[in-house]
């Protein structure tokens, strides 16, 4: 490598205000040596008067010649000092330059290394928050397997369980995984600044009672008392997103049961100027007052050793929080270690124009009016394929599936589908391909309308709305399937018009002794239900059950017209047993 020649240092030319008193430093100096020396001779030539006048002008002559002498030494020897001096200056100055520019490289060494030990701390803390939460979501994934294997031997080898039992541990068992995932995909979503929100037609009450009523039990179980207290002036409906409030409320509900080893836990809901605050408290361990805000960080749990102990990912309350401030809101909390913890959500819940025409989503859904449908499914998982046929065979849709793009392409042509269920991983051709393809060759039903495609998919990564004309699909479903949704989705594409079975069901029928013996409650579950009475309609309810064990399945039906806010149809199904 060449390397650059030396080049000597160079001092600068001094500024003319330090010339200039360098100079008259140099005169005062000549000046007093001179006039120091004119004294010296003439006190000489004085003597020497006295002495040996006759010799005057020869000594004389000596003494000028000896004075300028003298005089041009002292010049000399004055201008060596003073410039001597002056470079000594110079060369003080640029040390001392030097000096603070070391002093100063060093102080930012200083900052860079303190800086570089405060990046270490953070990274080597996010390392073992991230360590704890791998730890912690394996338990919370292993432990919902562990109840879906168990179960699933046991349904393989014949045991003597109620299938209804197993089907519904599999089901909360399948959601819990569901709800670990999305939460992981909020993260990133939150990270990315991708957070979609849906404006839903929400019942409010009966929303906030079938909370309330999963994490009464929850309560019970522990030994706490639950508390509810609603607001008299609550709406009927609001419009909001549906499945973020009720992740919000359950992530909050969830760690008052959760860290609160015995005393209560409060839900309070007020509403006043379409704002609603729900305030959760709890008596249970609180947070110390340094720990506030950190415990809305992800992966943060609390450094508390009874805080680590229980179960969980840390991820609840930081997606809780952006969440909130996502939909317009915000969450506080206020605590006192050892007495308890409140957090208090605020949010905006208008109440919609068409609340009234609201339909309850839980509903039996028997068929669809208007001509058969034709549904092809194109997925390379046959479990996926055998779900989806079990789902919409007995709705009377003709369903075709392929379990590959090319087949399904092949397929299209041949039985022209209303709407395409499209996969995206796939082989050969991924579903992003067979969109397009299929969009190529103008597939579509023998009407002449446009083929639907919706992506049913696990890469809710990739999830891309559609239906904006520019892309291949209509719209994107994430994988697990609600089944809700789906239909949803499909009634939408393909403007269908649900029928719904709300008559008596045959394992509902009383028989004459057990419908008399019910007549009274009847009657009192019929006038709650014209008033509007949720909470008394649950109790009544509650009391048939117990009073009549053979109104079992009719209770089952009529709670989830209720819990649906679905008056009418409880009414209905009420009138169709007299």
């Amino acid at each position: 490598m060449k390397r650059e020649p030396h080049v000597p240092r160079v001092l600068r030319p001094a500024p003319l205000q330090q010339r200039t008193g360098v100079v008259a430093g140099f005169a005062g100096l000549l000046a007093f040596i001179t006039m120091a020396n004119a004294s010296a001779l003439y006190t000489i030539l004085r003597i020497s008067d006295a002495v040996a006048p006759a010799s005057r002008a020869i000594i004389g002559t000596i003494l000028w010649r000896l004075f300028f002498a003298l005089a041009m030494l002292a010049g000399f020897t004055g201008w060596w000092m003073v410039a001597g001096r002056g470079r000594r200056r110079v060369a003080q100055a640029e040390d001392d330059q030097h000096t603070d520019g070391l002093l100063a490289e060093i102080a930012a060494h200083r900052m860079t290394d303190a800086a570089l030990t405060r990046a270490k701390e953070a990274a080597e803390a996010a390392n073992l928050a991230k360590s704890r939460y791998l730890v912690g979501v394996s338990h919370e994934i292993r432990s919902p397997l562990n109840a879906i294997y168990g179960y699933a031997q046991l349904l393989e080898r014949g045991a003597g369980i109620a299938p209804r039992e197993a089907g519904t541990v599999i089901r909360r068992s399948s959601e819990h995984l569901t709800n670990i995932v999305d939460g992981l995909l909020d993260i990133s979503r939150i990270e990315s600044g991708v957070v979609k929100l849906n404006r839903d037609v929400v019942p409010l009450p009966a929303f906030l009672e079938s909370i309330v009523a999963m994490f009464r039990m929850q309560a019970e179980n522990k030994g706490l008392e639950f508390h509810y207290r609603p607001a008299a002036n609550l709406p009927a409906f609001v419009r909001t997103d549906e499945k973020r409030l009720r992740q919000i409320l359950i992530n909050l509900l969830s760690n008052a049961i959760k860290y609160t080893p015995q005393g209560s836990a409060t839900l309070t809901v007020r509403y006043r100027g379409l704002v609603a605050e729900f305030e959760i408290a709890d008596t249970g361990i609180g947070i110390p007052a340094d720990e506030i805000d950190r415990i809305f960080e992800p992966f943060e749990r609390g450094s508390g050793d009874a805080a680590r102990a229980q179960p969980g990912t840390g991820l609840g309350l930081a997606i809780t929080r952006v969440l909130a401030q996502v939909m317009g809101g915000d969450v506080a909390a206020t605590s006192v270690p050892g007495a308890g913890s409140v957090f208090r959500l605020r949010l905006l819940l208008a109440e919609p124009g068409d609340a009234l025409a609201a339909t309850a989503r839980q509903r039996l859904i028997t068929g669809y009016t208007g001509r058969r449908r034709t549904i092809l499914l194109v997925d390379d998982d046959p479990v996926q394929l055998a779900v989806l046929q079990s789902l919409l065979r007995p709705l009377g849709f003709n369903v075709y599936a392929a379990n590959n793009g090319p087949d399904g392409i092949d397929l299209a042509l041949r039985c022209a589908p209303d709407l395409v269920l499209l996969d995206i991983q796939m082989p050969a051709m991924s579903g992003w391909q067979v969109a397009a393809r299929l969009r190529a060759i103008a597939v579509g039903p023998p009407d002449g309308a446009r083929l639907k495609i919706l992506l049913v998919s696990a890469n809710a990564h990739e999830l891309t709305a559609g239906g904006d004309g520019a892309a291949a699909h209509d719209g994107f479903i994430a994988k697990p399937v609600e089944l809700e949704a789906l239909l949803d989705s499909i009634a939408s594409q393909l403007g269908l018009e649900w029928q719904s079975d709300t008559g008596v069901a045959k394992d509902m029928a009383l028989p004459a002794a057990d419908l008399a013996a019910a007549a009274s409650n009847f009657a009192e579950l019929r006038r709650l239900g014209q008033v509007g009475h949720v909470r008394g309609i649950e109790a009544a309810l509650s009391t048939l059950a117990s009073e009549v064990p053979a109104s079992g399945p009719l209770v089952d039906q009529l709670r989830g017209h209720v819990r649906a806010f679905d008056l009418g149809g409880y009414l209905r199904l009420l009138d169709a047993h007299g």
